[in-house]
């Protein structure tokens, strides 16, 4: 009888729509266009919002040694990622609630990604999706250095 009730249970576990994995932001145009984030870049990071206009004085500061953003070969730009030192290029995602990733060519939101919080001429704001890698880096400031107009030729 017990293994009855067992095998009963296993019968009516959840099965279908219930057991998917959660749906995916739908992928619409991003808000910014790539040419916004080409340039050479003055960088650092915050942890706290009260340290952020302290933080883009200290990136202007390394404008000395700017980090450069580059077009990449298809539609993207030139970056880094997280935890390695090679270039690849990244995508920018937009989704249908307003939100602008930026990231490999994967659902926009994914744990690599870094979602883009502001972005104007010269200033970037953005941080890692991934609550781990936020914590380790930050919420980065991108400032745009003197003479670093955005490039539209490809």
């Amino acid at each position: 009888m017990a293994s009855a009730l067992v095998l009963a249970g296993c019968a009516s576990a959840p099965s279908g729509p219930a057991m998917q994995a959660p749906p995916q932001p739908s992928r619409v145009a991003a808000a910014y266009p790539v040419t916004a984030l080409v340039g050479s870049w003055g960088v650092a990071s915050y942890r706290e919002d009260r340290d952020r206009s302290r933080t883009e004085s200290m990136a202007r500061q390394h404008c000395r040694l700017p980090y450069v953003v580059a077009r990449g070969p298809t539609d993207g730009v030139m970056m880094h990622v997280a935890d390695d030192a090679k270039l690849y290029e990244l995508t920018l995602k937009g989704t249908a609630d307003g939100k602008t990733y930026l990231g490999f060519d994967a659902p926009p939101g994914h744990p690599q990604d870094r979602e883009i919080l502001s972005l104007t001429d010269n200033l970037i704001i953005m941080r890692f999706v991934a609550p781990d890698i936020h914590a380790r880096y930050g919420t980065f400031v991108y400032v745009r250095c003197p003479g670093s107009g955005a490039t539209t030729a490809r």
